[in-house]
């Protein structure tokens, strides 16, 4: 592939939009994260995408279904299952003033990719070996009964790397907003995508018109509340949306944080909504041990002990691997009911 000392340069061209999108049309959050990608890549020719069956089979779950058509063989490049090379790769192509965006089949074997992801990527600004445009993406969670290897949110295996952006959006316009503004960061950016919430009709949604863009590192009330302090992200979000409709009932009014991007973690939001309701719930799917729950309660620690009126408790999945049988995977994952008993025991306190 051929390129030139400073980098492609952007399309001045309006950008077309993919078959799918359609003015005022309601889009599921996987269509929203396809117009995205296919928008920057319409928009600026640095971005190229690198993954396993994303150019003539489409991806695994349709997600990039007509973009080798589209863009050709150079910018849709099918990858070996390979994940630590083609990430190696990635980075090769940001150092020649590409913008890589790497798909990986499932987020569970970016495992695979750790070495160049910590060692290499996160530190290249840090050893002034320039920036590092580059997103890695993929779909991540359990609820689908995928199993141990297609159901890990692997965000705290890389949470402690500085030098990485990890974006986890829950809605379809912030998975397209946060996504377009990683794909033009500077930086290297995780980001994961629940598949469970991929074609969720709930989630269906009309996108803002125009260049939709969402800074990383803010946090947005999903549910204003007085009460409870939720701090969530992800697939988490919509279930503790459900608990708090049923605490209402009973005059509980939990406010819902969504994180939308761990790091950087908006610290501010977390500590001033505490500073209003006087107590934190945090939920997250993660595993309990070393879960984010312990660095936002230890942040709130530093910052809000005094307005809090409650001990700080948190709602996660167990410290064990994703089993696949239904009922154990509910079991495993936190539910509703969960959420609504900490809820109610925090607002009792």
């Amino acid at each position: 592939m051929s390129t030139v000392s400073d980098g492609p340069q952007a399309s001045t061209q309006a950008p077309q939009t993919p078959a799918s999108a359609a003015p005022g049309k309601p889009v599921t959050f996987l269509e929203a994260i396809r117009e995205a990608l296919w928008e920057e890549m319409e928009r600026d020719p640095a971005v190229l995408l690198l993954g396993e069956d994303i150019g003539a089979y489409g991806g695994a779950f349709k997600l990039t279904e007509g973009f080798l058509a589209r863009f050709g063989a150079e910018r849709v490049i099918d990858t070996p299952i390979s994940e630590g090379g083609f990430t190696g790769a990635a980075a090769g192509a940001a150092h020649m003033g590409l913008r890589p965006v790497v798909e990986m089949q499932f987020m569970d074997f970016v495992a695979s990719a750790y070495e160049p992801l910590t060692n290499y990527i996160a530190t290249a600004r840090w050893r002034q070996a320039g920036t590092l445009p580059l997103v890695v993406r993929g779909p991540v969670g359990g609820g689908v009964r995928g199993g141990p290897f297609h159901s890990q949110n692997p965000e705290m295996a890389f949470f402690h790397t500085p030098g990485l952006k990890i974006v986890y959006p829950s809605t379809a316009s912030d998975a397209k907003g946060l996504l377009k503004s990683a794909i033009r960061d500077d930086d290297p950016v995780l980001f994961l995508e629940h598949k469970k919430l991929y074609r969720l009709p709930a989630l269906r949604e009309v996108l803002p018109s125009g260049d939709h863009l969402l800074p990383l590192g803010k946090a947005r009330v999903h549910r204003p509340g007085t009460d409870v302090t939720v701090v969530t992200y992800g697939a988490m979000v919509h279930e503790s949306q459900k608990a708090a409709e049923q605490l209402a009932g009973e005059g509980i009014e939990l406010e819902i944080l969504d994180l939308r991007t761990l790091l950087p973690l908006d610290e501010d939001a977390v500590v001033d909504s505490v500073r209003k309701t006087g107590r934190l719930l945090v939920v997250h799917e993660d595993t309990r041990t070393g879960g984010i729950a312990g660095e936002i309660a230890m942040r709130v620690s530093e910052r809000a002990f005094e307005w809090l009126d409650a001990p700080m408790l948190r709602v996660t999945a167990i410290d064990a691997p994703v089993p696949f049988a239904a009922a154990m995977e509910d079991y495993f994952l936190p539910q509703v009911a969960d959420i609504v008993a900490a809820g109610r025991y925090l607002a009792a306190y």
